[in-house]
């Protein structure tokens, strides 16, 4: 009953290969968990660096946009330059695309579109303060047309919105007056003062999303790393002899 071969079912090389054998530390804790556990880690550590970048992108921003605010006319011609060679380099990518497209309906449409952005790109950048105040009375029109039609639709269709939609109006309508008799004193600094503002709501806009981007690639790095540290469910079983249970 209790011989060489029960002794051999019970603790033989068979039961000990199936409990502690290389098959169960593998399992468990084996090339694949470790291989597992590295590519994780290496991506989760991209993916943070990536994060980093656009949350010192964001702070870029937001420098630029508090040194827009103090020196507004600066920020203005600044503006305007970058303005003018964005219609450069637009046109001069029309111009090669046109080139590319000869010999079809569009190539003459490609080469007028490149022309102007290029002749306006021209313009900008050698009369930047011109421009501006060109510019800054189209925003004064645009602030002061927007707020009357916003006023009259708000009061003609009294819609549940009607008090913001009031408050829109009114606020366009007085921002465009403000602008237009200050014209064209003005155009030294509203142009500059929206430009900074943008960069500065959009640097926030950066930072958050790269500071809410690391906190969840590492949440999720830390749950993914614990899963595979964790022990699997206990699998192997003791072998049963042959012909039943074991006396």
């Amino acid at each position: 009953m209790n011989g060489p071969t029960a002794e051999g079912r019970k603790h033989g090389p068979g039961t000990t290969g199936g409990k502690h054998g290389p098959g169960a530390t593998g399992g468990k804790h084996g090339p694949g968990a470790q291989g597992g556990k590295r590519g994780t880690t290496a991506e989760g550590r991209k993916l943070t660096r990536s994060f980093s970048w656009l949350a010192l992108l964001g702070t870029l921003l937001v420098i630029a946009g508090i040194v827009g605010l103090i020196y507004t006319g600066v920020a203005t011609l600044t503006s305007m330059l970058l303005f003018g060679w964005l219609l450069l380099i637009g046109g001069i990518v029309a111009l090669a695309q046109a080139i590319q497209s000869r010999g079809t309906n569009y190539f003459w449409l490609g080469v007028v579109v490149a022309a102007l952005n290029l002749a306006a790109g021209v313009v900008v950048i050698r009369h930047p303060e011109g421009t501006a105040e060109a510019l800054t009375m189209f925003a004064a029109l645009l602030f002061l047309t927007g707020g009357v039609f916003r006023l009259v639709g708000s009061v003609v269709v009294r819609g549940p919105q009607m008090g913001w939609t009031l408050l829109q109006g009114a606020f366009g309508l007085l921002l465009g007056l403000l602008v237009l008799f200050d014209w064209p004193h003005s155009s030294l600094y509203v142009l500059g003062v929206f430009f900074s503002l943008a960069l500065l709501f959009d640097g926030l806009g950066l930072i958050a999303i790269g500071i809410g981007g690391r906190r969840i690639v590492s949440m999720v790095s830390d749950r993914l790393e614990d899963r595979l540290e964790a022990p699997g469910p206990a699998t192997d079983s003791p072998p049963q002899a042959p012909g039943g249970e074991q006396k």
